[in-house]
């Protein structure tokens, strides 16, 4: 956690404390008027200042040793250590407040939502469930039983249990459950995976028919879909599939572009193909319908026709990408005193390629060379994009 972050909830923690203690003693105030805060607190307060924040948080669990019923800073110190990693130490503080008999009913619910994610947090999957799924059935508080339904959604994904996130989430209100469109998508699109790997075709595309009604914007549903139509060889659906991820999101549009031509090769329509590419390029220009272009003009027009179409297109529209192939029909088709030169060079721009990201997650930044749906850094659903400019699309 950085530093920023730490201070940030550091400094709430402070506020809880002084707070918890004005609640716990506000009916002694005429008596003590002159009642100091505990030195530990001061001590605390000093490390913070100081950006000591490991020796802030030791000075303020001594504090709370001293005034054991300030349950604000029991609940603020145990997420805090949560947080820093310091899991075993939070589910301690949880357990002890539960073994509270003062606690309202509302507090006790809030402090099972926190040892259960106290549990998640430590990978006791079934610990977690056991303390959120009473709350997520039973509890009368909107805030917390949508808190412990999302706590069980997460877990069920955790442990690729689709069809019980998917039955979990459709408990929530309708508001709520909006925001989560992504992720239950991508969720189908798990489903429907699990049904591939048993052959079982109708199961898969309706799963993805649903995740697209789910979210219309889902990329990774279409492009599923034309890969089932096309392995039982119905290749217009699969075109009008892959043709509507140009609608979706035109970044995703090299990923279609394989599989298009392959389906209209399988109904003799390349020229169709040819004027769908003409148009993408002026709606959506990219350096890979670009390439799909060239190798249309050269099938039909020779290579030096397509290799002129992209050097014109480069100029326009330069990538390393486009570069390289360019550099590829010269080596075939040039002249044999220019090859070894062409060879030395591709090969530098090819290592030059080959080590640069092709993916980008848009929301942490990780990158990468392989589309994945869920980023395995920060774990959003899809965040990764492709990369645009000189060395991308």
């Amino acid at each position: 956690m950085s530093t920023s972050s730490s201070l940030m909830l550091l400094a709430l923690f402070l506020v809880a404390i002084a707070l918890g203690w004005y609640l716990s003693f506000r009916h002694y105030r005429k008596l003590r008027r002159n009642q100091s805060l505990p030195p530990a607190y001061l001590s605390g307060l000093d490390h913070l200042i100081d950006n000591r924040t490991e020796e802030a948080i030791e000075s303020f669990i001594q504090a709370l040793e001293v005034n054991s019923d300030n349950l604000p800073a029991h609940i603020a110190l145990a997420k805090l250590l949560r947080r820093k990693g310091d899991i075993e130490r939070a589910v301690s503080i949880h357990e002890k407040m539960l073994q509270r008999s003062d606690l309202s009913v509302y507090d006790r619910q809030r402090v099972k939502l926190a040892l259960a994610r106290d549990f998640f947090a430590l990978g006791l999957l079934d610990r977690a469930e056991d303390a959120a799924r009473p709350l997520a059935l039973q509890s009368d508080y909107p805030e917390l039983k949508f808190r412990a339904l999302t706590l069980l959604i997460r877990l069920y994904e955790q442990e690729g249990e689709w069809s019980q996130a998917l039955v979990t989430a459709d408990t929530l209100p309708v508001k709520e459950r909006k925001q989560l469109t992504t992720e239950l998508a991508h969720y189908h699109c798990e489903l429907a995976m699990q049904h591939l790997a048993s052959s079982d075709f109708d199961s898969a595309v309706k799963a993805l028919e649903t995740a697209i009604t789910t979210d219309s914007e889902c990329v990774r549903a279409n492009l599923m879909l034309a890969r089932v139509y096309m392995q039982q060889a119905q290749w217009r659906q699969a075109i009008q599939a892959l043709q509507s991820v140009a609608d979706q999101e035109a970044m995703f549009i090299p990923e279609t572009l394989t599989p298009l031509r392959r389906c209209y090769e399988a109904l003799g329509e390349e020229s169709h193909l040819q004027r769908y590419l003409s148009g993408l390029m002026r709606k959506a220009p990219s350096t890979s319908v670009m390439l799909a272009l060239a190798e249309l003009k050269r099938d039909r027009e020779g290579v030096f026709a397509a290799g002129l179409f992209i050097t014109e297109s480069l100029k326009q529209r330069p990538s390393v990408k486009g570069f390289n192939r360019l550099i590829d029909m010269h080596i075939e088709h040039g002249s044999a005193s220019a090859r070894e030169s062409l060879l030395n060079l591709r090969s530098l721009t090819q290592q030059l390629e080959m080590s640069k990201p092709v993916y980008r997650c848009h929301h942490c930044g990780y990158s990468g060379r392989n589309l994945v749906w869920q980023c395995p850094s920060c774990k959003r659903w899809g965040s990764i994009r492709p990369i645009q400019g000189l060395e991308g699309e």
